[in-house]
């Protein structure tokens, strides 16, 4: 294993694998407030020839965390198809990306390779390339999974409809879900960030959801997105529930910091597949971002984009029906812009298909953030080309609760127009019924709820 490399008469070596990921990464602000990028842009070049000549061996058995210290590695490594990996392992890490681009490369044979790799491959494999490669090679792989309905097949685009609401107010939800259905969104998920994160709120919500669902004969799946074991203290005590939710990090000691472990997850499955109201078997919800180890102190010294491949090797080993980066959410200080947003996004959406799990993105940013509304819709539509499962909408994009912009409602309808996409199928007839889209286009009844309450 080689870590030195020689540019314009300079030479570049560098102490560790690890090293060697970070300083390869694509220009970050999160990785420059942790100390670990690269100093300059001949240093990321260098970093960059150095990590393609390494070996997907070389990175497996070189975890960015100790296996004997973190959980998150040894499920990670414990995953891993040792058959496969054994026929890959001899590969560089830019025979990998050819291969991947390859238009010999299918989907199943993507797939199946992707079982071989871990976490700190498919980081590094990403980080070797080019926007336009993460769309490409993204766009050849699809994964679905089915909870009520089933996300994530070739010619969709689904939303989760997110009703907040500064104070909780049962009306003011109502409200928003009737209006973001209106305009065809919510095939996904209708799911709800409550302010408070109480078993009783939760419970009231989750009711309210359940009551609107089947009413109306909605072919989706409910979420109100507490704590983990504050959904499950809900779910005890009797409160509908499709999915449970919970936002995971790269590490044992990160998920620590979120409030719980992998056993909290796997309590939580098994209760929710004897007492849950969904048909599965996929039926948890995770969100991760980049940057989250980081504000827990919990990134051993590793990149942002190398600590988010391996929410995705965590995430995998539950089966989940969703998960999605929050990709501009933290803030300025972890992605400083809307060229590190996209940039983000669609590394993030390319790491999750390639570690086969089903992936969407919430395309955000703060207030304190060089970006605005075009840069997002710039992202989503970006996504769509490159299959992603599904996108947030919330009324006019503004999130006045979490006090955060993403996707409007109506945006995933001119995506879908544009783009030649639908809705969950189920979701889709359903639309159809009520005259809210007619082949697929929205129809003179977008944006009227008033409708549901005949």
């Amino acid at each position: 294993m080689t870590l030195t490399t020689t540019l314009l008469g300079e030479t570049f070596t560098f102490q560790s694998v690890k090293e060697v990921l970070a300083k390869a990464n694509e220009e970050k602000s999160g990785d420059k407030l942790a100390g670990v990028a690269a100093g300059s842009g001949l240093e990321r070049v260098a970093a960059k020839q150095t990590l393609a000549n390494l070996l997907v061996s070389d990175l497996r058995e070189n975890p960015v965390v100790p296996y004997e210290r973190d959980d998150v590695t040894r499920i990670i490594q414990d995953s891993v198809n040792e058959r496969i990996y054994a026929e890959i392992r001899g590969w560089s890490l830019a025979e990998l990306r050819e291969w991947l681009l390859s238009s010999n490369t299918t989907e199943a044979m993507i797939k199946r390779a992707g079982a071989g790799l871990t976490s700190e491959v498919v980081a590094g494999v990403c980080k070797l390339m080019g926007n336009l490669d993460l769309i490409y090679a993204a766009n050849k792989l699809r994964v679905s999974a089915t909870c009520n309905t089933t996300i994530g097949r070739r010619g969709a685009l689904a939303t989760r409809l997110q009703p907040n609401h500064t104070t909780d107010s049962i009306d003011g939800i109502t409200a928003s879900l009737l209006e973001g259905l209106s305009y065809g969104c919510g095939d996904a998920l209708i799911g709800l960030n409550p302010v408070n994160d109480t078993v009783a709120s939760l419970s009231e919500v989750l009711k309210r959801f359940d009551e609107i669902k089947n009413k109306l004969n909605i072919p989706t799946q409910t979420c109100v997105l507490g704590h983990i074991t504050t959904q499950l203290e809900a779910l005890r005590q009797g409160a509908p529930m499709d999915m449970i939710f919970q936002s995971i990090a790269g590490s044992q000691k990160g998920n620590e910091a979120f409030g719980f472990t992998t056993d909290t997850i796997l309590e939580a499955k098994a209760m929710l597949q004897k007492s849950g109201t969904a048909a599965g078997p996929n039926i948890l919800y995770f969100e991760t971002g980049q940057g989250a180890e980081l504000s827990s102190g919990a990134h051993y010294g590793a990149d942002q984009v190398t600590m988010e491949a391996r929410c995705y090797g965590y995430a995998k080993a539950f089966a989940p029906f969703m998960v999605n980066t929050v990709v501009g959410f933290i803030g300025p200080e972890y992605l400083y812009d809307s060229r590190q947003v996209i940039r983000a996004g669609l590394e993030d959406h390319f790491m999750g298909k390639l570690t086969g799990i089903p992936m969407g993105c919430d395309c955000c940013y703060t207030n304190h953030m060089q970006a605005d509304q075009n840069d997002v819709e710039t992202l989503a539509f970006l996504l769509a080309g490159a299959g992603v499962n599904y996108i947030i909408g919330v009324p006019a994009g503004d999130d006045i609760m979490l006090n955060y912009q993403t996707n409007a409602y109506h945006d995933a309808a001119a995506i879908r127009e544009t783009l030649g996409l639908r809705p969950i199928r189920e979701f889709d007839e359903w639309l159809e019924r009520w005259g809210i889209s007619r082949d697929g286009k929205l129809t003179e009844l977008a944006g009227k709820p008033e409708i549901f309450q005949r």
